[in-house]
């Protein structure tokens, strides 16, 4: 029997032969939907183009990354051999393999990656005929198969080292994946405990979107989304999320929420006394998202707040600063940014408020950044950066921040707090040591407290560029509440990441 004879009335053809073995002829004469592997390479036994184009219905797969649904060995082989390995197998059974397929497969039907979205284009990549295999760069092959086949090592008997506890396993691996997955560990684990409820004021951006997928994936937070309901779903649909409407989250829709009587009565009590008249409070609580959001967390309604998608900086948070407020005592809020480098990880601030702080403002913001780096489990060693090292200069900038240094001493003096100094200085404890042995800063600081906005901006910027840092921020520190607003430019990892933060301080 030829292949011309076997193929009548099939389900399925798989190649690996030759190009060309597959004739369009035989193509019309299989059976419904076929599924045809054509497996060649180079150059596949028939060409999609050709097998479409005399079966319409056909799903198609083949080695090349030109077309649609690429079968390359790159997909298991790294992550079979991972699995394998972290359980020591004797050797890659039948079941390791079925479990690697099936974590495939399982993959194949959940969204996709803002990385992988964005690497691939236009191409529809939602689970269906054109996309029935993830994609070789989707960095979440290894945490779907590794522990699928060590899984499966370690029931079909052969794993010498069977993996005891699988949530560390998944977390050991992640650090393969997201570079900031042991920093950003600790916080997690706290946002976790106690999922907070979180208020999105752009609901309806596709990178929000994304990552709520992920948040609640991850159980990080409660999400409240402020957007057109219509506009909120037909967006989750062209992604290809899973998550729904009121059964993973909550929507504020600005053109009709029933709180909307409640909300401008508020906004107008907060901002008579500064120019806002009834019918303005009544406009902003209909048009501005982060109006919305802001109240939201004000009344009650929500526990965290993030904006700042769209728009300026400054602008929102205005409307923070007067709806929100400052935290009792606070004398002006600040922001600090964490940055991870092959070097470690340093926090920088302020990156983005004050734009040239007085000696009583960096000491404040010092001792409020430094509790946010307590907050990633990490103690913090705070240098006071300047052109000045140890009274080199005793113009304005220097002094400044010798004057810090001793506020800082009076008010927290369990704080590990040094300078003003060189920045190699703080990241060099040789060089800090020849040039001042009686330093207080021991090791290399983490926490960098610039002296005015351009400096620690322009700083964090470049290292976050030529460093190929990852960063997590802006972190606002001095509100009553757990706001903060993002810049345009954070990936669905930093939403992630910024939510947990929100949530974990929302909790403390």
């Amino acid at each position: 029997t030829d292949l011309a004879e076997a193929i009548v009335g099939a389900d399925i053809f798989l190649g690996l032969s030759v190009a060309g073995a597959l004739k369009p002829e035989m193509v019309e004469t299989m059976a419904e939907n076929p599924l045809i592997f054509a497996l060649a390479n180079p150059t596949p036994e028939i060409l999609p183009d050709e097998a479409l184009a005399v079966r319409p219905d056909a799903i198609l797969a083949t080695g090349r990354s030109d077309y649609p649904n690429q079968v390359n060995n790159v997909l298991c082989f790294p992550y079979l051999f991972r699995g394998a390995l972290d359980a020591g197998a004797s050797e890659i059974n039948e079941e390791m393999k079925k479990a690697c397929v099936f974590a495939i497969a399982e993959l194949a039907k959940i969204e996709v990656t803002s990385e992988v979205r964005a690497a691939y284009g236009d191409e529809q990549l939602s689970f269906g005929r054109e996309y029935l295999i993830p994609k070789p760069f989707d960095r979440r092959l290894i945490l779907k198969i590794a522990p699928a086949v060590a899984k499966a090592a370690m029931e079909s008997g052969i794993a010498s080292r069977p993996i005891v506890d699988f949530d560390a396993y998944q977390e050991q691996l992640k650090r393969f994946v997201y570079r900031s997955g042991g920093i950003m560990k600790p916080v997690f684990a706290t946002a976790c405990q106690s999922p907070q409820r979180v208020v999105y004021a752009e609901g309806e951006n596709l990178r929000i979107l994304q990552a709520i997928q992920e948040v609640v994936s991850e159980r990080l937070a409660r999400p409240i989304l402020v957007g057109r309901p219509e506009v909120i779903e037909e967006r989750i649909k062209r992604l290809g999320l899973r998550i729904k409407p009121e059964q993973d989250f909550e929507i504020i829709n600005p053109e009709s929420d029933p709180r909307y009587l409640e909300y401008w009565r508020a906004l107008h009590g907060l901002m008579e006394r500064r120019g806002v008249s009834p019918e303005e409070a009544r406009t902003l609580t209909r048009t501005s998202n982060t109006v919305i959001a802001a109240l939201t967390l004000k009344l009650g309604y929500a526990d965290a707040m993030l904006c700042g998608m769209e728009g300026r900086f400054n602008a929102h948070l205005r409307y923070l600063l007067d709806i929100i407020g400052r935290a009792p005592g606070v004398s002006r809020c600040a922001t600090v940014s964490a940055l991870m480098l092959e070097a470690g990880t340093f926090f920088i601030c302020d990156t983005h408020v004050i734009p040239n702080p007085t000696a009583e403002q960096v000491a404040e913001i010092a001792i409020l950044c430094a509790e946010e780096v307590q907050r990633f489990g990490i103690r913090p060693r705070v240098a006071l950066l300047s052109y000045s090292n140890f009274g080199t200069s005793d113009l304005d900038s220097p002094v400044k921040m010798q004057v810090a240094r001793k506020l800082i001493r009076e008010r927290a003096p369990d704080l590990e707090v040094e300078g003003e100094m060189h920045a190699d200085s703080a990241l060099s404890e040789e060089i800090r040591s020849s040039l001042f042995p009686n330093s207080l800063l021991e090791g290399q600081a983490n926490l960098l407290v610039m002296p005015n906005l351009d400096a620690a901006n322009i700083t964090f910027n470049m290292f976050k560029v030529l460093g190929q840092g990852v960063s997590c921020g802006p972190i606002m520190v001095g509100l009553s509440g757990s706001a903060h607003v993002l810049t345009p430019a954070i990936s669905v990892r930093g939403l992630l990441n910024m939510t947990a933060v929100a949530s974990a301080k929302a909790r403390s």
